[in-house]
């Protein structure tokens, strides 16, 4: 979700199908919403970690399996039944909890933090909004936090 910029529900909807190459590079299909098809070149850092899960969990032959699916706790065994929302969360709270990171992170942290990122090292909104498929600048501009963190430099304008 930080790497494409992807809503949950197209994240978890994905079949093992939807991680493809096309030349040389590997692309995410993820499903929107009203039923629309959005492909998004895969970063190299998501695909260095979707690889090593598709290889652990020897997925490579599969097509219609849900990419990423439940497992019985701390078995690492996959059960082919797609991930829901809930148990998303559910992980993302647990994983942001022992890394000692705000328990506030949820599933849409990642969505938003990826475009503040990008924003920060600078990509354009137009360019966010085509990646996050947002139909309107309007939306991607409210994910921009680049102006949330007041700098020192801002404090020190105020003089007396």
């Amino acid at each position: 979700m930080f790497f494409s910029f992807a809503r949950v529900s197209a994240v978890l909807g994905m079949n093992i199908s939807d991680y493809f190459s096309k030349g040389k590079r590997y692309w995410f299909r993820l499903h929107e919403k009203g039923g629309k098809y959005h492909e998004v070149p895969v970063h190299h850092t998501a695909q260095e970690y979707l690889d090593l899960y598709m290889d652990e969990a020897n997925l490579w032959e599969e097509k219609v399996t849900p990419l990423f699916q439940t497992a019985p706790r701390r078995s690492r065994t996959l059960t082919g039944v797609r991930l829901q929302r809930q148990e998303a969360w559910a992980m993302v709270k647990r994983r942001a909890l022992a890394a000692g990171v705000s328990t506030e992170a949820c599933n849409h942290t990642f969505r938003a933090s990826g475009i503040t990122n990008f924003l920060r090292n600078g990509g354009s909104r137009d360019n966010a909004q085509k990646i996050a498929a947002h139909e309107d600048i309007r939306t991607t501009a409210l994910y921009d936090r680049r102006e949330d963190m007041i700098s020192l430099d801002e404090i020190e304008r105020i003089r007396l």
